[in-house]
């Protein structure tokens, strides 16, 4: 099976309302992660662990610095796992759960060698996904009691898409599409190559019917086009929440709406208030700031 189909296969899992968060991560992915962050990290040996002598054994833990939100359980099993599986963690909270200050995430036990050289490269992980939880977490919280979701977008870490995806879920968003492969976004120099939003929508339909068809617009007339044209979901580009009242008024429950374009935490809940669906924000992937966290051998 190919990155692609793999990826195509990931969103199912995740579109499927019977699946639980833990069971939504494709484990031959995070293995594929996990390897190339080791051999990054690794090479062939690291040099310092090796003064260490090979049976040594050792107890540590994992803790955060900071409140925050958990994410990436599987990618830490799995840099211990691929280094040696004798390696033994034990967890005390889960993906999703809410840290305190000095909490201990997990008590990890077996090699003393082993415990040094994966822990760079687990912590990088976990530092990396809560911070993403964490932050889309945020802004779930200050549209708390709004019927409008918190999406993220395309703008993630390189090689990490999926995990990102991931933590989006752990704290409380939606996954947008995943890819360039699995929904249609039909934005500005789309709309100029194809010569109109109804040339672009019709074209959409004509290839790939059965999916959603989503127009990006920047001002009114393009809206009444995209309407006009059916759209699934009309992308609202950096209109104002006056403006977002009047498109959602003029929409009429025809599309879904989903405003986009400088949203912070600022401005989240007046942009919810206005009524639109959905809200994408791409600084929930990419203006993250890592969780601070400490290994400790006890």
């Amino acid at each position: 099976m190919n990155l692609i189909q793999e990826c195509i296969r990931y969103r199912a899992i995740l579109l499927s309302v019977a699946m639980t968060i833990k069971n939504t991560i494709p484990e031959e992915m995070i293995a594929s992660q996990v390897a190339l962050a080791l051999q990054e990290d690794v090479g062939q040996l690291d040099l310092t662990a090796d003064l260490i002598p090979i049976k040594t054994q050792a107890i540590a833990t994992i803790i955060t610095r900071e409140k925050a939100i958990l994410s990436g359980q599987a990618w830490c099993n799995q840099v211990f796992q691929q280094l040696d599986p004798n390696i033994t963690i034990e967890w005390f909270f889960s993906d999703g759960d809410r840290l305190d200050e000095n909490d201990v995430l997990c008590k990890l036990t077996g090699s003393a060698r082993t415990l040094l050289t994966g822990e760079r490269t687990a912590m990088n992980f976990i530092q990396t996904l809560s911070a993403t939880a964490t932050h889309v977490n945020a802004y779930v919280e200050e549209i708390s009691g709004l019927a409008t979701d918190i999406l993220d977008t395309r703008k993630t870490i390189p090689g990490l898409r999926l995990a990102q995806k991931y933590a989006v879920l752990c704290g409380g968003g939606v996954n947008h599409r995943i890819g360039l492969y699995d929904g249609i976004l039909i934005k500005e120099n789309h709309i100029n190559a194809a010569g109109s939003i109804a040339a672009a929508v019709e074209h959409a339909r004509q290839y790939h019917a059965g999916i959603d068809i989503e127009v990006e617009v920047e001002n009114f007339t393009e809206l009444k086009q995209a309407l006009a044209a059916q759209a699934d979901i009309i992308l609202l580009d950096n209109f104002e929440p006056d403006d977002l009242i009047k498109a959602v008024e003029l929409n009429q429950k025809q599309a879904k709406l989903e405003a986009s374009g400088g949203i912070n935490l600022n401005t989240v809940r007046a942009i919810a208030e206005t009524g639109v669906d959905r809200i994408s924000i791409g600084a929930l992937t990419k203006d993250i700031k890592a969780v601070d966290l400490s290994m400790r051998f006890l």
